[in-house]
């Protein structure tokens, strides 16, 4: 399979978890280059939508930017890779006409399908041009591992530490992600 120079792959990453990371690897496969983009990077970048209405929520996005650029920067290095083999950088899914303040339109933008907010993002990305790959496409009950099922496993005090990629056990004791999951 022949590389493209520039490939772009994103998601929320609201705790970077084994599957995040197959997702990432497979997008870095195909490319030169890695753009990792984080969705809803802030509340300002993010809204409702009717295909997925979770994802906006506060206790969806319970990690800073900042946060999630350290996992997932720390994951890949952890994987191998070097950090001029990526990049990381916000990522507006939700207000697609700012992806180009972000990302270079030219790169190929990698997707995953699972469910109707899948599609509409694929939707999104046709309606802009952009040149797009899919990863896979599979039914949601073929999705696997979850993050909002991690932050409950966190949250509740019980074992979850092997579902995610070795260096995200050290950021989420530094980060007190647990006490911030748990209700007060």
């Amino acid at each position: 399979m022949k590389k493209v120079k520039t490939g772009v792959i994103h998601g929320r990453f609201q705790i970077l978890h084994h599957d995040h990371l197959k997702y990432l690897l497979a997008g870095f496969e195909r490319c030169e280059h890695l753009i990792v983009g984080i969705a809803n990077p802030d509340p300002t970048l993010t809204k409702q939508d009717a295909a997925d209405q979770h994802r906006a929520s506060l206790a969806a996005n319970p990690l800073t930017y900042y946060e999630r650029y350290l996992m997932i920067r720390e994951a890949l290095v952890e994987a191998g890779l070097n950090l001029e083999q990526f990049s990381i950088v916000p990522f507006p899914i939700n207000f697609p006409e700012l992806l180009k303040f972000y990302v270079p339109m030219d790169a190929t933008f990698f997707l995953t399908i699972y469910d109707q907010w899948g599609e509409k993002k694929m939707a999104r990305f046709t309606e802009l041009g952009l040149k797009t790959e899919i990863l896979w496409r599979r039914p949601l009950a073929q999705k696997g591992q979850t993050a909002s099922e991690i932050r409950e496993k966190i949250s509740a005090g019980e074992p979850w530490q092997d579902l995610v990629p070795p260096a995200m056990i050290r950021l989420v004791e530094e980060f007190n992600l647990r006490s911030r999951l748990s209700p007060t």
